[in-house]
């Protein structure tokens, strides 16, 4: 009876050194991610948010839905990055870094970017610079951006593949 509440305290040390450690570096995340997507034969797909968000948020749960998660998981290494939050041990060193090297500082929060398997711009949320930042795609030119950043990310991905995440960003929103 009485190692239950050592047992308790000793959990709760653990739990809180976890929690305390920092995050892991966008340089250490990216190393990862490039040598992932070369031994698997893909690009690299780098979300950028914060937890208070709400549009990172929703773009998170975009992202889970099956018909969506299993082209990104065929196709993509995905990275995300956390460059916002109130308490500093929460964010990737050398995220903002990477962002504004990908052209994100100033667009807003999600951003996101497609890059090659040695780090190299394929394409960004950053529009063809008439609209700026599509950030979570809502509106019918924001989908077609998405869509076709995916296609310029993806080229064997499939109309089949592609009608599917369509169907899901245009599904009405709750």
């Amino acid at each position: 009876m009485r190692a239950f509440p050592l047992l308790a305290a000793l959990s709760l040390l653990i739990a809180l050194e976890i929690a305390a450690q920092p995050l892991s570096s966008a340089t250490d995340l990216m190393a990862e991610a490039k040598f992932k997507a070369v031994a698997e034969h893909k690009n690299i797909f780098i979300r950028f948010g914060s937890s208070a968000c709400g549009w990172c948020r929703k773009l998170d749960k975009i992202l889970e839905v099956e018909e969506v998660h299993q082209v990104f998981e065929k196709y993509f290494v995905p990275v995300t990055l956390v460059v916002m939050e109130n308490d500093e041990t929460k964010i990737n060193p050398g995220g903002k870094e990477l962002l504004e090297q990908l052209g994100g500082l100033r667009s807003g929060l999600p951003f996101f970017a497609f890059v090659d398997s040695e780090g190299k711009m394929i394409v960004s949320s950053n529009t063809d610079g008439k609209s700026g930042n599509i950030g979570c795609p809502a509106t019918k030119a924001e989908i077609e951006w998405f869509l076709k950043m995916i296609r310029k990310a993806a080229p064997d991905v499939t109309d089949t593949e592609l009608k599917a995440i369509e169907d899901v960003l245009n599904k009405p929103k709750r």
